[in-house]
């Protein structure tokens, strides 16, 4: 499995704070280095992952004392977000771990998820508690991109059959010839909005193709709207589970992009954006979130 690694900018120049979120990621950390093949794992996985969330209640108590005693004048939504982690995020993904016997996938599945939440929440909340306002670039990628990759290459092993590697790390838009594009947008817990942009190489999507019944194409056919959505969306319900999208969708046609407005589109700034090789091709992956404003009424 990849590894998680604890970088300096997370620190926010609160003692305690800073110790246990190192912590986390050191717990997190030997939870992906537990062997796969391990007659034990199970076993292990289950006291890693007690281990790791207790650990977590009590930051977030030791944390949540630090504000009180400092008067942080954003408290209450703090301990929201705090609460709304503990009751519902590690809720669902326990959940997951159970139906699957603790899979060594699902404990990644379930490792991604709280190293996502725990980048975000440290780059935007708590260092917010010091009065600091990172602009999203700066906040946690470098440690997400590991498991990211590791999402993309099973997610192209599944639909395509055919493994992907990392190639570059700030794809620029640069040309990958003639491919396929589409972008999706998600609401996930906390008011956030996470946004989606993928790109796929015209080899690679044939190779997709041969997943949806009753569509075999050749060289010398044009992918239909109806193909290429159906592709996509086998896609988006792999890679959209690390945000912990569980919703059935389906994607309509104004989804898809051209090679112009994919460009229009990632102009506009996606912090994260991955760039994969495969033997068939090219396999572009993009991100970037930020929050919704409520509406009243509902």
């Amino acid at each position: 499995m990849e590894q998680i690694v604890w970088d300096e900018k997370f620190n926010i120049g609160v003692e305690v704070v800073d110790k246990a979120h190192s912590k986390l990621f050191r717990i997190m950390k030997k939870l992906l280095e537990v062997p796969e093949n391990e007659e034990i794992n199970q076993a292990t996985y289950r006291e890693g992952i007690k281990y790791l969330e207790a650990y977590t209640m009590i930051h977030f108590l030791e944390e949540e004392t630090y504000m009180r005693s400092i008067k942080y004048s954003n408290y209450a939504h703090h301990k929201r977000i705090h609460d709304n982690f503990r009751d519902k995020t590690l809720v669902s993904i326990k959940r997951d771990l159970e139906l699957s016997n603790f899979s060594p996938s699902a404990v990644q599945r379930f490792v991604l998820v709280v190293n996502n939440w725990l980048a975000e929440h440290i780059m935007v909340e708590d260092q917010a508690i010091v009065g600091r306002n990172f602009a999203r670039k700066n906040r946690g990628l470098s440690s997400q991109i590991p498991l990211i990759s590791k999402t993309v290459n099973r997610t192209t092993t599944e639909v395509f059959q055919i493994e992907a590697k990392l190639s570059s790390a700030e794809y620029k838009g640069q040309n990958i010839g003639k491919a396929f594009y589409c972008q999706r947008a998600f609401d996930i817990e906390g008011g956030i909005r996470v946004q989606i942009l993928l790109g796929v190489g015209e080899l690679l999507m044939m190779r997709g193709t041969e997943r949806i019944p009753g569509k075999k194409m050749t060289g010398k056919d044009e992918l239909d709207h109806e193909i290429l959505l159906k592709v996509f969306e086998l896609l988006f319900q792999n890679v959209s589970r690390m945000f912990r999208v569980e919703t059935a969708y389906e994607l309509e046609k104004e989804n898809l992009m051209d090679k112009e407005q994919f460009r229009t589109d990632f102009m506009k700034g996606y912090p994260c954006r991955l760039l994969f090789s495969t033997k068939a091709g090219s396999f572009i992956f993009c991100y970037r979130s930020f929050r919704v404003k409520e509406t009243k009424g509902g």
